[in-house]
């Protein structure tokens, strides 16, 4: 995960650890992660309110219009909206499935007049979102093969004085303590690892995939923007863990226990299936001892008047 951070949150808008619900993992079937999305939308939200605060700040004037571009269910989409009450803001995604999880959300959470949803793939959908003072993509742009270009269309698409903001990498979760009395000490750590090669594979295999350095705040900055900075959100919830973030590092293990399936040896596969099981005392619905501990960084930038 490091540099990638492969998170609860991680979809084109932030999708699970584990990867996709069929073996193209190129080309997710988001839709399967439906409710997996929505629960970690919850468990995100207060990260994303204070992110909201932060691109506040760096904005040069009032938000009309905002687009959350790989929204998914619309977590990011329904913060928005609240944080900028005179704003339209739109949900782009290519899943119909959860746009109207997004817009049932909104209408949940009493912003459905200000929440708009546009189905578009990406790359190519980005040129029919319209323009914008606020562009937020969450984990959208590394699922396209050309991440610089990606950035360039987002960044053409802002109004002058708007800020481009990218939620891309941070802090890998950290949920269990190293030593937990089953298997080998450090398995989060070994996941990570593997999960580092099957994000690389994963990359290779996009369309039209470039290499690219990803220096953020550099990327920003060849897209044509300015003042270019970086900050990290802390998601700190404390052992015990509540039931919803339980249910939601329930659902990510299990996901993550498959799509490692093929890099996991007998002793960690072995211990992923007692952390899993909900009858054993170590597993993680049931031991005490289970946390969260993780950190998401935004990069943003804005476009000159």
């Amino acid at each position: 995960m490091s540099g990638h951070q492969h998170t609860h949150t991680d979809h084109t808008h932030s999708h699970p650890h584990g990867g996709p619900a069929h073996a193209d993992d190129a080309h997710p079937d988001w839709a399967a992660f439906g409710e997996l999305l929505e629960l970690s939308a919850d468990v995100h939200t207060p990260a994303v309110e204070q992110t909201a605060e932060w691109l506040r700040g760096l904005l040069g004037g009032p938000v009309r219009r905002a687009l959350d571009i790989g929204s998914g269910p619309g977590g990011a989409t329904c913060v928005f909206a609240r944080a900028f009450a005179d704003a339209e803001v739109v949900a782009v995604d290519g899943s119909p499935e959860l746009l109207a999880r997004a817009r049932d959300r909104a209408a949940r959470l009493g912003v459905a007049d200000r929440v708009r949803t546009h189905l578009a793939e990406l790359p190519e959908g980005l040129a029919e979102v319209g323009d914008a003072e606020l562009i937020w993509s969450s984990k959208a742009v590394h699922h396209l093969g050309d991440q610089q270009g990606a950035l360039d269309r987002l960044a053409a698409a802002l109004r002058p004085g708007g800020v481009l903001a990218v939620a891309e990498g941070g802090l890998s979760l950290r949920a269990l303590p190293r030593d937990i009395g089953i298997g080998r000490p450090g398995l989060l750590t070994r996941l990570d690892a593997m999960q580092e090669e099957a994000f690389a594979e994963m990359r290779a295999g996009l369309p039209d995939t470039k290499e690219t350095v990803e220096d953020w705040p550099a990327m920003l900055a060849a897209a044509g923007l300015t003042g270019a900075r970086s900050r990290s959100f802390l998601i700190d919830l404390p052992a015990p863990l509540d039931a919803p973030a339980r249910r939601l590092l329930h659902a990510d293990l299990t996901r993550l226990s498959d799509h490692l399936a093929d890099r996991l040896d007998a002793t960690d596969r072995a211990t992923l299936d007692r952390l899993l099981d909900p009858d054993d005392e170590a597993g993680v619905e049931r031991r005490p001892d289970v946390f969260w501990l993780s950190a998401q960084t935004v990069h943003a930038a804005v476009k000159p008047r």
